[in-house]
C-alpha cells in the first residue's frame, strides 16, 4: 500500500541498489517501468485477487512507479520516458521539468489522451473506477518536494511528507476495490504511513547517500545522533536507541491502522493483512538486528511474515 521504491528487495522491505529498467526493456519504457514489480516489498497484484483489480493495481502501480522513477533519477538511459512526455531535449536529466511535463500528461488522463504508454493504460482504469486527480496529484508532489527538501526538522513534517508519498497509495487501493469509506481510509493512512516510516529506517545509508536524511532532525538531536554517525559501517548506541524509537512509532502506527484489516472480506482482506504483516516482519528485523540498520535493512524470513500475516488476519496484533 505503501509508495513503491526502486532496487532489488526482500520481502517486506527496500535494499540498497538502483532500480533501472531491465536490459530486455531497454527500448520499451511501459514494460521496463512493469517488470520491476517482482522485485517489490509487497506484491503489487497477486494472483489471488480478481483479474480485474489486478489489472487496475498493475495500472496504478505503473504510475506510482514511473514517477519514483523520475523523482529519483532512475529512468532507463536513452531518454525514452522524456520524449514520451514532450519534454524539451534539454530536458531529459531536469527532474522537475520532467516531472512539470508528467503532470500534464496526467490531467490528460482526465481530459484528453496522453501521451505516456503507461498513462493511456490508466486512463481505464480512472474511468472504471472513478477516480480523482488528487492521489496521483499527491504522489508527483512528494516526488517534487524530494528535489527541494532533504531534511526534515519534526516528526510532524515527515508525516505531512508521508501524507503525499505513501497514502494515496493506499487510498487507491481502496478505490479501486470499492472499499473506500472515511474510516478506511482514516486507517489506510496509518498503516501506508508506518510503511513508509519502516522504509525510511531500513534505508538510512542509502538515503544518506542520495543526501537524503528522514530521521527528524528534532529527534536526531534528542538522541545526541549526528549525520555523521549515519555513515558509519554500523550503528552506535545512540543510533540504536533512535531507530528503535522511531520503530516503535512504526509499529504504533500499524496496530493504529490495522483494524483496516477486519473491516474487509474475502482476498481483500488476506491482500490488506499482507501488508500490515510485511510492516510488523520487518520491524521484527530490525529489532532482532537490535536496531542496527546501517549495514543494511535487516532481512525476516517467510515463516515470520505468514507468522505475522496469521496474527493479523485474527485481530491478535
Amino acid at each position: 500500500m505503501c509508495r513503491p521504491r526502486p532496487g532489488q528487495r526482500a520481502v517486506t522491505g527496500t535494499t540498497a541498489g538502483v532500480g533501472t529498467a531491465r536490459p530486455a526493456h531497454a527500448g520499451d519504457p511501459e514494460h521496463g517501468t512493469l517488470a520491476k514489480a517482482a522485485d517489490e516489498n509487497f506484491p503489487v497484484a497477486p494472483f489471488f485477487l480478481p483479474r480485474a483489480w489486478r489489472t487496475d493495481l498493475m495500472a496504478v502501480y505503473g504510475f506510482a512507479r514511473l514517477v519514483d522513477d523520475i523523482g529519483d533519477g532512475d529512468l532507463a538511459p536513452g531518454g525514452a520516458d522524456a520524449r514520451l512526455l514532450g519534454a524539451a531535449p534539454g530536458e531529459a536529466q531536469d527532474r522537475l521539468a520532467l516531472l512539470d511535463a508528467f503532470e500534464a500528461d496526467l490531467r490528460r488522463v482526465f481530459d484528453g489522451t496522453p501521451r505516456h504508454p503507461l498513462l493511456r493504460r490508466l486512463q481505464p482504469t480512472v474511468r472504471r473506477c472513478s477516480l480523482t486527480p488528487e492521489p496521483f496529484l499527491g504522489l508527483i508532489a512528494a516526488n517534487r518536494q524530494d528535489q527541494l527538501v532533504s531534511r526534515y526538522e519534526t516528526y510532524d513534517d515527515l508525516l505531512a511528507y508521508c501524507e503525499l508519498s505513501a497514502n494515496p497509495v493506499g487510498r487507491l487501493v481502496l478505490a479501486v476495490t470499492g472499499t473506500s469509506t472515511p474510516e478506511r481510509i482514516r486507517r489506510s493512512d496509518a498503516v501506508c504511513t508506518a510503511l513508509q516510516i519502516v522504509e525510511h529506517l531500513q534505508d538510512v545509508a542509502e538515503d544518506l547517500g542520495r543526501d537524503r536524511v528522514y530521521l527528524p532532525a528534532a529527534d536526531m538531536k534528542r538522541f545526541h545522533v549526528q549525520e555523521a554517525d549515519l555513515a558509519a559501517k554500523t550503528a552506535g548506541a545512540s543510533v540504536r536507541a533512535l531507530v528503535a524509537y522511531e520503530a516503535q512509532r512504526a509499529r504504533d502506527l500499524l496496530n493504529e491502522g490495522a483494524p483496516l484489516v477486519g473491516s474487509v472480506h474475502g482476498r481483500l482482506k488476506l491482500l490488506l493483512a499482507g501488508f500490515v504483516a510485511g510492516g510488523r516482519a520487518a520491524l521484527g528485523a530490525i529489532a532482532a538486528a537490535d536496531y542496527d540498520v546501517l549495514p543494511g535493512p535487516p532481512r525476516h524470513g517467510k515463516l515470520r511474515l505468514l507468522r505475522e500475516v496469521g496474527v493479523t488476519l485474527r485481530g491478535e496484533g
